[in-house]
């Protein structure tokens, strides 16, 4: 009996672990947030927008010649879908109530701000969104996941990082200026502890803008960072 009693706390801890949390931030152009993915006990990849709508779901198809290359769009997942009815507010009637065992709520239509209908919960998460008291630049954008804090860099930095991801958690995202090359101009200069090259125009023809070093695919603190 102690022995059972003894393992409950570790059983907790594996089930929490595998609860839903943020897996990924992919960058469009190695620049501008496309979305964020967030990882269901199931192992289902949700990838969401910075303002809260729910964008694609599935699971990613990897490559037979690269480990590090996958496919850019989702497997779609043949398992139970439910959507919410008639019977459920207005602001989130119609959307997904459930992905296989992952659930979903939204913000009701009594909320203020651009709240309604955004993604409230995913499973035991919570997310919530900066409003009009926080930086109007930053209003209707995903500001907490859990315990995950999201910042953006305001109307008054550098043109190239303006309205941009500026960090994730701990993790900060440093962006080429609009004194740059032209060709790094604005692309993702470092995240974290991780730099990247890219080429520019002293390169020979066709590598400006090219990845010279670093990695497409980045863990950096636990979250996989994709640049296409």
């Amino acid at each position: 009996m102690k022995r059972i009693l003894s393992a409950i706390p570790f059983l907790l801890l594996a089930v929490y672990s595998h609860s839903q949390s943020l897996s990924q931030v992919s960058l469009a152009n190695a620049s501008s947030l496309s979305y964020f993915s967030f990882i269901t006990d199931q192992g289902i990849l949700l990838r969401v927008s910075e303002d809260g709508k729910l964008l694609e779901w599935g699971t990613e198809l990897q490559s037979e010649r690269s480990s590090n290359y996958y496919a850019p769009k989702l497997q779609a997942y043949m398992g139970r879908i439910d959507y919410y009815g008639n019977e459920v507010d207005s602001a989130y009637r119609g959307k997904i109530k459930s992905i296989g065992t992952c659930s979903f709520t939204y913000y009701n239509s009594l909320e203020l701000d651009d709240k309604p209908g955004k993604i409230k919960t995913i499973g035991r998460l919570v997310l919530d969104y900066y409003s009009r008291f926080d930086n109007p630049a930053f209003k209707g954008k995903l500001k907490t996941a859990g315990t995950i804090s999201f910042d953006y860099y305001s109307q008054f930095e550098d043109e190239g990082s303006r309205g941009k991801l500026k960090s994730v958690g701990p993790t900060k995202l440093v962006y080429h200026s609009k004194f740059d090359d032209k060709y790094i101009q604005g692309k993702v200069k470092s995240i974290g502890s991780f730099a990247y090259v890219w080429g520019t125009s002293l390169d020979p023809k066709g590598y400006g803008g090219a990845l010279k070093s670093g990695q497409y695919r980045q863990n950096v603190n636990g979250v996989i960072y994709i640049l296409r």
